[in-house]
């Protein structure tokens, strides 16, 4: 039987690898918080103490870090300890599901490919509950070879697997467009929002019209909801969207591509980062709008 291995048991990993078991499948799994590893196993499954004990072990490993920093260091060490890389047997395929920058994408499939790995570009998106439920969307790029041993998982994983390039790149331009319109789909949501306070509209009344309005986007709809309860739990975090709109604008300033409403959503969330709110849910980006009192939630 192939074996999958799983790299970072967060908000969306976690998730993944319940869906590879809900599956059948055989899943390793491997997270820096070992308690939070070693929960996994008590439904079934084998936590690894060790990426490169991971790596050994598996035919296909999933990564589902933050940032392309941390997929380097998960493949290939910090420096004291090592990456999975290294052990990983040659044809096995790694599968990276950060967002990144595209060329960075592209560069690594050359890098695993001289030590004999395949590589899939495959970014994800719809959130933890999508995850958790197998439900969410993968878009990937890669070579056929790594397709045939990896694609059971990504359907085990994913309601939408979307290939779009035989090489690595495709997969990541297409996520850093849907993160150019989440980002600036938060942040218009946040400022219409935060224009109804400023001019006296109940806002659970303006949540009700909107959402059954034409001006109404996912995005106002779920992230709106998380100000009226006044929640900022961090589902996706103000920086990731400082993260994911910076590496838009990036890709975008290699062409001399103008992306004008992107660099204004970008300082919004820079602004909401820079004010205290890095860490809280992304739609506090609504908090850096004066003169308005945000909804107290639910006594």
């Amino acid at each position: 039987m192939t074996t999958v291995g799983l790299i970072g048991l967060g908000a969306m990993g976690s998730g993944m690898a319940a869906s590879l078991r809900r599956a059948g499948h055989n899943v390793q799994v491997f997270d820096v918080r070992r308690e939070v590893a070693e929960a996994f196993t008590n439904a079934g499954g084998t936590a690894h103490d060790s990426l490169a004990s991971l790596g050994a072990a598996c035919d296909v490993v999933v990564s589902v870090v933050v940032n392309a920093a941390q997929t380097e260091s998960v493949l290939f060490g910090d420096g004291t300890t090592p990456g999975c890389a290294a052990s990983m047997k040659p044809g096995s395929v790694f599968v990276m599901c950060s967002t990144v920058d595209p060329n960075w994408s592209v560069a690594l499939e050359s890098r695993l490919e001289a030590m004999g790995l395949r590589y899939v570009d495959a970014p994800i998106s719809g959130g933890a509950a999508k995850a958790a439920s197998g439900q969410m969307t993968m878009m990937t790029a890669g070579k056929p070879e790594a397709y045939a041993l990896a694609e059971p998982f990504l359907n085990a994983m994913a309601a939408k697997v979307y290939k779009l390039g035989d090489s690595a790149g495709a997969g990541s331009k297409v996520k850093i467009i849907n993160q150019l319109l989440a980002g600036v789909h938060i942040a218009a949501a946040a400022e219409a929002m935060a224009l109804g306070l400023r001019e006296g509209v109940d806002p659970a009344a303006l949540y009700e019209v909107i959402t059954h309005s034409a001006g109404n986007s996912w995005m106002f709809e779920n992230r709106m909801a998380h100000v009226l309860a006044a929640d900022y739990t961090p589902l996706s975090a103000v920086d990731i969207f400082v993260k994911d709109l910076g590496i838009v604008l990036d890709m975008a300033r290699a062409s001399k591509f103008p992306l004008p409403l992107s660099s204004t959503a970008h300082q919004m969330f820079m602004q909401a980062s820079t004010a205290g709110f890095a860490k809280e849910d992304d739609s506090a980006v609504i908090k850096i709008f004066p003169g308005i009192e945000l909804p107290k939630g639910k006594a």
